[in-house]
């Protein structure tokens, strides 16, 4: 039977709102600007309205208009709190890692495996006019080596922005890396030890666990909430039976988990270290993409000169082709920073004047303001879609910044075999088991959200849907 064209009107509003033209809590326009753009009469458009009304994807407001409704979709349940084993573990099973990241170079796969923004998010023309400024305003000087600590111009603008995030900070105390990666491993290298255990969220960012197992260490992984973060009880109870050497966490909308410190339990944290004479490092390279617009505060501000390496990027809020990161070593610095130039002598230099011009120049902010909305528009209909496409009794976490969510399948289904089969429908997603130096989360996934939402993307997470649901042994 075909439809009236009420009905068809409908249908063209709903996908809309499927296609994320108007997300959950827009306003619809009008009758008269619908009637208008869709070519039909007021009075279709009011039964198309309130037939969507009927099916409770939008709501009316008095003297305001139809709304999306906050949940158009059922928003699945965040994963409860993570319980790892309580043994330190040398990490295995990372060679996967190196096979989600190289589909990123393939342009006709769907990303959602590695945590790397499409360039549609990236600043990419400002950044070639500060490229194209300082090629033409400096010549020769970017032929030269940036020894460590690297160029002071980039040193003195991460210096201000870190006041941000409530840390004062010298230019001085600032090592430019070639990214993130290398600051926590050069931070690794400086404080513990081939065998050492350094005490870890669980689940954890790759990277880090990586960099554990490169250097031979163990990982003591941490129960982590997905609201609050790592569980200060357990890691004060792991304290006192393990000697840690170290903590490395992401305190600020964590990956894969999403999830900020209250500013209470990086007080608390801070405290617990300081007892233990356990230094931290905190890896904070996402703390500038919070949804709100409100800069949380880094576990460093609370530190008060005592053990603590903060580590972060331009890698996830610029460009990660750049390559340009830092870390803030505190009593640390000669160690890292010799090891810095004793590992890969220095920073290219030409990224590092171009990133110095571009914050100079004081597009950074600007372009955060946008970031920021995308990224929760993104995230927001990632989940949406989640919540439509997925099986029964999937849940997934509920991030307030950064561009990652972290869904928890059915027990029944294996995220590695998921992977497999996506990676044969030429979509990439990033398994469980990768984030656990024991291989745990096997029925979990971590997507990256900041891909455009069009209709491959949606095609993609129709597929992976139907993918876990057949994986799915109903019982």
């Amino acid at each position: 039977m075909l439809d009236t064209l009420y009905e068809a009107i409908a249908r063209q509003l709903t996908a809309r709102i499927d296609q994320g033209l108007y997300l959950p809590g827009d306003r619809i326009p009008g009758v008269r600007k619908l009637s208008q753009q869709l070519g039909v009469s007021i009075s279709t458009v009011v039964q198309a309205q309130r037939l969507l009304e009927d099916e409770g994807l939008i709501e009316a407001r008095p003297r305001s208009g139809y709304f999306v409704r906050t949940q158009p979709w059922p928003v699945p349940e965040p994963p409860a709190l993570s319980r790892p084993s309580t043994r330190p573990t040398p990490v295995t099973g990372q060679g996967l890692v190196l096979r989600l990241v190289q589909t990123t170079n393939e342009p006709d796969f769907v990303q959602l495996g590695a945590a790397v923004p499409h360039s549609s998010f990236l600043p990419m023309r400002a950044i070639q006019r500060s490229l194209s400024s300082i090629v033409r305003k400096y010549g020769n000087e970017l032929s030269t080596y940036q020894f460590p600590p690297g160029n002071p111009e980039l040193r003195r603008q991460i210096a201000h922005r870190m006041a941000e995030a409530g840390c004062q900070v010298s230019p001085n105390d600032i090592i430019v890396t070639s990214g993130c990666q290398e600051a926590l491993t050069l931070s690794l290298q400086t404080v513990a030890s081939a065998g050492d255990i350094i005490a870890i969220e669980s689940p954890a960012f790759y990277g880090l666990l990586q960099s554990i197992e490169t250097l031979g260490m163990k990982a003591l992984e941490i129960p982590t909430d997905p609201h609050t973060g790592i569980s200060l009880a357990a890691l004060s109870l792991a304290l006192e039976k393990w000697p840690v050497k170290a903590c490395a966490l992401v305190p600020n909308f964590s990956n894969p988990l999403g999830c900020t410190m209250p500013d209470e339990n990086k007080q608390a944290l801070m405290t617990l270290l300081t007892q233990f004479n356990v230094p931290l490092i905190e890896d904070d390279i996402y703390g500038d993409l919070g949804f709100d617009g409100r800069r949380p505060r880094a576990v460093s501000a609370f530190s008060h000169g005592q053990q603590v390496i903060y580590c972060s990027s331009f890698s996830k809020s610029l460009s990660p082709g750049l390559r340009i990161g830092w870390v803030v070593a505190g009593e640390y610095r000669e160690k890292i920073e010799y090891r810095k130039y004793v590992t890969t002598l220095a920073t290219p230099t030409l990224p590092q004047f171009a990133i110095a011009d571009f914050l100079k120049q004081g597009g950074y902010d600007r372009y955060l303001r946008q970031a920021r909305r995308d990224y929760q528009r993104q995230v927001s209909m990632m989940i949406r879609a989640v919540g439509k496409y997925f099986p029964e009794g999937t849940r997934v976490t509920q991030p307030q910044g950064g561009f990652v969510i972290w869904v928890e399948l059915p027990r029944d289904v294996d995220s590695l075999k998921l992977c497999q089969q996506a990676l044969a429908q030429r979509i990439s997603i990033a398994p469980g088991q990768i984030f656990s130096a024991t291989q745990k989360y096997r029925n979990f996934i971590r997507l990256n959200c900041a891909q455009p939402w069009n209709d491959t993307l949606e095609r993609a997470m129709l597929t992976l849907g139907r993918m876990a649901q057949a994986l799915t042994n109903p019982r």
